[in-house]
C-alpha cells in the first residue's frame, strides 16, 4: 500500500502537517492504516469499490464489519464515491485496457479535489502533457479523467461546501517543486560547472538513494558520468579512482550500503582526495526499513570506520537545502582534500517543497588548484607536503614529474613512502585529524534560526527534523515561551562558536530520529548536560508530539 500527503496554506509550511483535513481512502485497508492520521471532523472520500467483502477481508475487519455502514466514522464527513466506476464511465470511449483506466483513477479523485478547494488545474494539466506528450491515448485517459473529477464535483448537489485557501506571500521568484534527491542531484552539477571539475558519480542502487542515480543519468550533457557498480565496494573505489584521476568522485548509497564502504572510505582519507559520500539514512540495522526515515547513521558516520579515520560531516535539513548542502559538501571536498559525507534521510530525498532555484551567476565560486608542476627549488615532488590548512597538493596521474605512490598504508610524512615508524605513524593520524579541524575556520559561524539568543531552552536539531522543530518553537514563543530554535548544517566538526550558543541557555534538548546520536556528540565536545527527544518508528517526529514534550520541559 502507497501513499501521498499533501500540505498547502496561506502561510509558509514547515512540515507535511501533524494531521490529515482530508483523506482519500481508495481501499478499505487504506482507510484503516491512516484514519489515525485524519482531524476529528475531517473529510473522507472514500471509494466504495474498495470496500467489497475481498477488501474488507484482506484489511482484517471482521466479518460482517463496513466502515462506511457501521457508524464508527460519525465523526466524520464521509463523501462515499465509486470512483473505480465513474473513471471507467469516463474513459470508456479511450482505447485503453482496463488495467490502465483504473490507473486514472487518481487522476479522478485529483480532479475532485481541485473542484472542492477551488483551485486552477492548469499546472497539472501541463505536468501530464510534458509527462504523456509521446504516449496520446494515455495522456486522453488521465485528462478526462481529471477533468470528470471537477465536473463530478461540479455537478452533484452532495457537495454544497467547498474551501478556499489563500495564495502564500513567499519572496519573488521563479520556483519549482523539488524533492530532496532531485535538489541533491542539481547541487552536484552546479558544484561540478562552477568548480570546472568533470563529475562522476559511482553507485550501486539501494532505497532511498537511488533516484540520485537516475536523475545525474539524465544530464549527460554537463559532462557528468554515471556508473552503476556491481557493489557497494565497487562503487565507491569507482568514485576514488576518478577523483585521483581529477574528477569529482561521488558514491550514494544508504546506511547498510555505506557499512560496507568503509574501507574504501579509509582509502580516500589516507590518499586525502576529494570524494562525496552520499548517505540517505533510511531504518535499520540490517536491511531494517528500507522505506522507512530514521536519523541513525550519524555515529556512523563519525565513528564507523577502522582506525582514526576522521572526515567533515553535513547535513541537509530540507529537501530544497540538498542543493545548497550538498554544493557547500563539494567546495569543502576539493578545497580540503578529503573525503566528505553528506547526510540526507528518507524523508527528505522523498519529500517536495517548492524551491526557488538561484541563477548560475549567485552561486559562490569553488575554487580549485592542481599542481601542474615542480615549483622553483622543487627538486622532487612532496604529495603530502602540506599548506597551513594542512592541505596537500593535488596533482593528476600523467604529470611529468609529479609521479607519486598510493594505497592504504601509512604514509611517510611529506614524502608519501610507506611508513611503519611508529612516530610517524601518531604524527600522520593528529595531521589528518588537525586538516579536518581546520575546516571550522572556513565555514559560517552558527546561528539561531528563530528566538532569543539567551533563554530558557534552546531546541538544537540537525537534517530533517528541522520543519517539526521550527514549527513547534515558533508557536511556542507565539505563546511567550522564551525558546530558541538552532539548527546544525555542519557536524563535523561543528562551527566555532557553538559551546558559546550552547552555554547562553538554561536547558537544551536535542530531537531526533534515532535513539541518541547527536546528543552523545554534543555531551562528549561540550559537557553539556543536553535532554533527548527520540522517535525511531519509521516516520519523522510531529509538530505537536515536540510542543508539548517541551511544554512539559519548562513547566
Amino acid at each position: 500500500m502507497s501513499g501521498f500527503q499533501l500540505h498547502f496554506s496561506s502561510h509558509p509550511v514547515y512540515t507535511p502537517g501533524d494531521s490529515c483535513d482530508v483523506l482519500v481512502a481508495m481501499n478499505a485497508a487504506a482507510l484503516k492504516a491512516n484514519l489515525k492520521s485524519l482531524k476529528k471532523g475531517g473529510i473522507i472520500i472514500a471509494n466504495t469499490d474498495g470496500f467489497d467483502a475481498k477488501n474488507l477481508r484482506l484489511a482484517n475487519y471482521p466479518e460482517g464489519t463496513n466502515p462506511l455502514t457501521d457508524g464508527s466514522l460519525d465523526g466524520y464527513i464521509v463523501y462515499e464515491i465509486d470512483i473505480t466506476k465513474l473513471t471507467r464511465e469516463a474513459l470508456k470511449d479511450v482505447d485503453l485496457g482496463m488495467k490502465e483506466k483504473d490507473r486514472a483513477k487518481n487522476m479522478f479523485v485529483l480532479g475532485f479535489l481541485y473542484w472542492l478547494y477551488d483551485r486552477n488545474m492548469e499546472s497539472t494539466i501541463h505536468f501530464l502533457q510534458q509527462k504523456f506528450g509521446k504516449k496520446p491515448l494515455i495522456l486522453e485517459g488521465n485528462l478526462k479523467a481529471l477533468h470528470a473529477g471537477y465536473n463530478y464535483g461540479d455537478t452533484t448537489e452532495a457537495f454544497t461546501t467547498r474551501y478556499r485557501v489563500d495564495r502564500a506571500k513567499m519572496p519573488r521568484g521563479t520556483y519549482r517543486s523539488i524533492t530532496g534527491n532531485q535538489a541533491l542531484a542539481l547541487g552536484l552539477i552546479a558544484a561540478s560547472q562552477k568548480s570546472g571539475l568533470p563529475l562522476f558519480l559511482g553507485s550501486y542502487p539501494i532505497t532511498p538513494a537511488s533516484d540520485i542515480l537516475h536523475e545525474l543519468s539524465k544530464h549527460k550533457n554537463f559532462g557528468v558520468r554515471t556508473f552503476q557498480a556491481e557493489d557497494e565496494i565497487a562503487g565507491i573505489s569507482s568514485a576514488i579512482g576518478a577523483s585521483y584521476g581529477g574528477c569529482m568522485g561521488v558514491t550514494t548509497t544508504s546506511g547498510p550500503g555505506m557499512a560496507l564502504k568503509t574501507e574504501a572510505m579509509g582509502l580516500a582519507v589516507m590518499l586525502e582526495i576529494p570524494l562525496l559520500i552520499i548517505d540517505i539514512q533510511r531504518g535499520g540495522p540490517s536491511t531494517g526499513l528500507p522505506t522507512k526515515t530514521e536519523q541513525s547513521d550519524l555515529l556512523q558516520a563519525y565513528y564507523g570506520r577502522n582506525g582514526e579515520c576522521p572526515m567533515p560531516v553535513i547535513a541537509a535539513a530540507t529537501p530544497s537545502d540538498c542543493f545548497s548542502a550538498v554544493y557547500e559538501a563539494f567546495r569543502i571536498a576539493v578545497q580540503h582534500m578529503t573525503p566528505v559525507i553528506f547526510l540526507s534521510d528518507g524523508y527528505i530525498a522523498n519529500g517536495a517543497e517548492p524551491w526557488r532555484f538561484p541563477r548560475a551567476a549567485d552561486l559562490p565560486p569553488i575554487e580549485v588548484k592542481f599542481k601542474t608542476q615542480l615549483d622553483e627549488g622543487e627538486e622532487k615532488f612532496m604529495p603530502y607536503q602540506r599548506d597551513e590548512r594542512y592541505v596537500r597538493p593535488w596533482a593528476v596521474p600523467g604529470t611529468p614529474g609529479l609521479e607519486h605512490r598510493i594505497g592504504g598504508l601509512e604514509k611517510q610524512h611529506i614524502t608519501g613512502n610507506v611508513s611503519y615508524d611508529p612516530d610517524n605513524h601518531q604524527l600522520m593520524v593528529k595531521l589528518r585529524q588537525a586538516k579536518v579541524d581546520a575546516v571550522a575556520d572556513d565555514i559560517p559561524l552558527q546561528t539561531i534560526d528563530s528566538g532569543p539568543e539567551k533563554g530558557d531552552l534552546l531546541v538544537l536539531g540537525w537534517g530533517s527534523t528541522y520543519g517539526a522543530i521550527k514549527g513547534a518553537v515558533k508557536s511556542l514563543q507565539a505563546q511567550g515561551y522564551a525558546v530558541a530554535h538552532a539548527h546544525l548544517r555542519y557536524l563535523r566538526p561543528f562551527p566555532k562558536n557553538l559551546g558559546e550558543i550552547l552555554r547562553n541557555y538554561k536547558q537544551v534538548l536535542i530531537p531526533e530520529i534515532n535513539n541518541g546520536q547527536l546528543i552523545k556528540i554534543i555531551r562528549d565536545q561540550f559537557l553539556i548536560d543536553a535532554k533527548g527527544y527520540h522517535k525511531i518508528m519509521g516516520i519523522p517526529i510531529t509538530k505537536s508530539e515536540l510542543e508539548e514534550h517541551i511544554k512539559s520541559l519548562l513547566a
